[in-house]
């Protein structure tokens, strides 16, 4: 469980051959971490991970990485891995909040 300020949230693990689409602010250590989950599609987790203030709508702005390279890459985003589809959060490192979205959910 992860406790956050609307009580506790139950966890989703990410697979090691999973992967997370990530953003080179991200890679580059960029603060602050952002992260948001669509539902799972294929081999991948459904996280979004960039560093820094504002998202890009770059469409090569996101690259595939595997779950198992974030503890050499990005360790910030770790612990946020096992929230579910539809959670976000922001992270300096000390900072942190994590908030469920349900416009995650909506296609367009």
């Amino acid at each position: 469980m992860i406790h956050h300020t609307m009580g506790c949230v139950e966890v989703r693990e990410c697979h090691v051959g999973e992967k997370v689409d990530i953003s080179q602010s991200a890679l580059d250590g960029i603060l602050p971490l952002n992260g948001l989950r669509h539902p799972k599609e294929n081999d991948t987790t459904g996280w979004y991970i960039w560093g820094g203030e504002q998202l890009s709508e770059d469409e090569d702005y996101f690259k595939p990485l595997h779950t198992a390279h974030l503890e050499l890459k990005c360790t910030l985003a770790l612990k946020f891995l096992s929230l579910p589809p539809g959670w976000r959060f922001l992270t300096d490192g000390t900072y942190e909040d994590v908030w469920f979205d349900a416009n995650l959910f909506v296609t367009i």
